[in-house]
This record gives C-alpha cells, sequence and structure tokens, in this order.
C-alpha cells in the first residue's frame, strides 16, 4: 500500500494558525475566536466550567442611554406635557398623577393617545436606572432638529439675534447646562456637529429642566461650512479662546451675532478659531487654568446680555420733567 503524499508548508505560504497583522485593520486575536470542531469530535461542555463561555443576552432593559428616548423628573416632564410634545408613554406614582400640576395635563396627554402607567417608586428605579426621576419619567419621540437655514430664518426674526454654536461637546451634562442657560438669556438657537458631539440625549434633556421645549438645536455636518453660511446671513462670529488676547468685557457685542464655545478638554480647533471674526477671553485670577464649558458658556452670554440690556433705553423708568 501506497501512503498518501504528505504537503509541506513551504516558506511563501502562510501560517493559517496565525491571524495576519494588517495595518490599519482592527484583526481578532485567535484566542477568542471559536474553533471549529467536527461532529465527531465534539464533546459536552459543562457550563460552568467553559472557558470561552458566552453569555446569553440579557432581556433589554429601558435606561436612560445615550440613545434612550427617555425624560424623567418633574420639570422636563412637565414642560414637554405643556408644549403637548408627543408622548407614548408615561409611567407616574399614584401620589402624582393626582397632583394639581399633573392631573388635568395627564387626562388631555391620554386623549392624545398616550399610555399613561400608575407604578411603585421601584419600577420607577428600574426604567431610569435609578436616576432621580422624582416619581415621574416618560418615553417620548426622538428630539426633531432645524435645519439650518430655518434656524437663520427664525433667528433674524427678532432684533440683534444670538446663536450658540457648540463644538466637540461630548458630556450631554454641559450641553444640558448650555442649552439651559442659553434658552434662559435670551438667545435664538443652538447649533451642534454630528460626530464627535453629544446629541440631545435623555441626559442633555434632563439637564436643560424643560428648556429644550423653548429652543431650536440645528445638527449640522460640517461646522465650518456652517459658520460661513452664518456670517453670510450677516452674522459676526465669536469665539471663545483661553489664549485670546482681547478679554470678553472689552468687546462690544452688537448686531447679529455667534457664540461659539469650545469642547471640555481641547477648546476650540484650529479650523474653527480661523473662521471665527473675533477671538475673546474670560480673564483669569486665581490658578486653575480654564473654565468649563457650560460656565464659559454662561458667563459670555450674560455679559451679551448685560451690554444689551445696559444700551436699551427704557423710556418708561426716564424721569419725568417737573
Amino acid at each position: 500500500m501506497t501512503s498518501k503524499p504528505r504537503k509541506i508548508q513551504t516558506p511563501s505560504e502562510p501560517n493559517r494558525g496565525q491571524p495576519l497583522k494588517l495595518k490599519s485593520k482592527r484583526v481578532i486575536p485567535s484566542s477568542i475566536r471559536s474553533p471549529r470542531v467536527s461532529d465527531r469530535d465534539k464533546k459536552p461542555v459543562s457550563r460552568g466550567t467553559s472557558k470561552h463561555r458566552i453569555d446569553p443576552p440579557s432581556s433589554p432593559a429601558l435606561k436612560p442611554a445615550e440613545d434612550s428616548d427617555l425624560i424623567y423628573g418633574r420639570h422636563p416632564v412637565l414642560s414637554a406635557l405643556e408644549t403637548e410634545r408627543r408622548l407614548n408613554r408615561i409611567w407616574i406614582t399614584t401620589r402624582l398623577r393626582y397632583d394639581h400640576r399633573f392631573h388635568h395635563l395627564l387626562m388631555q396627554a391620554k386623549e392624545n393617545g398616550t399610555v399613561i402607567d400608575e407604578v411603585e417608586p421601584k419600577r420607577l428605579d428600574q426604567i431610569t436606572d435609578r436616576a432621580n426621576h422624582q416619581g415621574i419619567a416618560a418615553q417620548v419621540a426622538p428630539h426633531e432638529y432645524i435645519e439650518l437655514p430655518d434656524l437663520i430664518a427664525q433667528a433674524k426674526s427678532v432684533t440683534d439675534p444670538v446663536i450658540v454654536v457648540a463644538e466637540g461637546i461630548t458630556d450631554p451634562h454641559n450641553l444640558g447646562a448650555i442649552i439651559r442657560t442659553a434658552e434662559a438669556i435670551g438667545a435664538q438657537g443652538l447649533v451642534i456637529p454630528q460626530r464627535r458631539a453629544s446629541g440631545i440625549t435623555s441626559a442633555v434633556m434632563k439637564v436643560a429642566a424643560g428648556a429644550l421645549e423653548h429652543f431650536s438645536v440645528a445638527r449640522v455636518v460640517n461646522l465650518g461650512r456652517a459658520l460661513e453660511e452664518l456670517k453670510e446671513a450677516g452674522f459676526w462670529i465669536y469665539g471663545t479662546a483661553s489664549t485670546a488676547s482681547e478679554p470678553l468685557h472689552t468687546i462690544s457685542f452688537s448686531g447679529p451675532m455667534v457664540l461659539v464655545i469650545g469642547s471640555e478638554g481641547e477648546g476650540l480647533s484650529m479650523l474653527t478659531q480661523r473662521s471665527c471674526d473675533v477671538l475673546v477671553s474670560i480673564p483669569l485670577l486665581g490658578k486653575t487654568p480654564s473654565l468649563n464649558a457650560s460656565v464659559a458658556a454662561g458667563m459670555a452670554l450674560y455679559e451679551i446680555y448685560r451690554q444689551r440690556s445696559f444700551n436699551t433705553l427704557y423710556l418708561d423708568k426716564l424721569q419725568k420733567p417737573l
């Protein structure tokens, strides 16, 4: 009997047992790949001793994740009810349901198709992942962004509009705080990039405390192009940078303007700085080198409001001649 020829591996033939290392490609190590085993070699494996055991996926829980449509807390949900925002379901404790602030609005929402569930506080703890729900949570439709041309037209309907641009804000709490302050101060809207930045999530809605029900947000693909479009519409672009030579209080803010706030760690990118007409800084006297993005936005917005309020002539407060 003649034996079968044995294949000899040549140096030019790749080793099939090792993964190829490809530049700029993610390579999965062979140690975590499931080996191919023939039917006759299969052996029963105990679940307790399996080295490569993969647990079955747990049942999906309704949690306020980054892409969740859940809002919670009395003020955010109350604002959504008052503005008749489309709500799919509301979870509320029995005690809060008959509160005079919610009872009529809940009845109206139920007539519009919203499901109202009376639940125990423990159930709300599960739904919100033990967040500070204050006895109520709601599932809402995803946030509807406005187109930039529509935001510009809406802003220019008022005298001396202010639009805030947030570049690379990844912390939803910072973004929510910026929105809350901007709406309270009287800005007309916000522009955020689609990539490398937080969108309008449940955490942003919670921190904004209902401000998003009265505040427009545009999400753009190219932030530099958006700034050029704002310039063409007559807006003056002011960027905040810790290294800028122009202190905030020395600038005269007038006319339609855009305030650009940089990311938490790196601030404004060089490309965005070159798109700005003026770069301003907030003078700091302590040893802390920079401010939180939402704090810097609040200080700059208040300075804009202070100047415009000071320059406004209030005829009813003028002294009448004797």
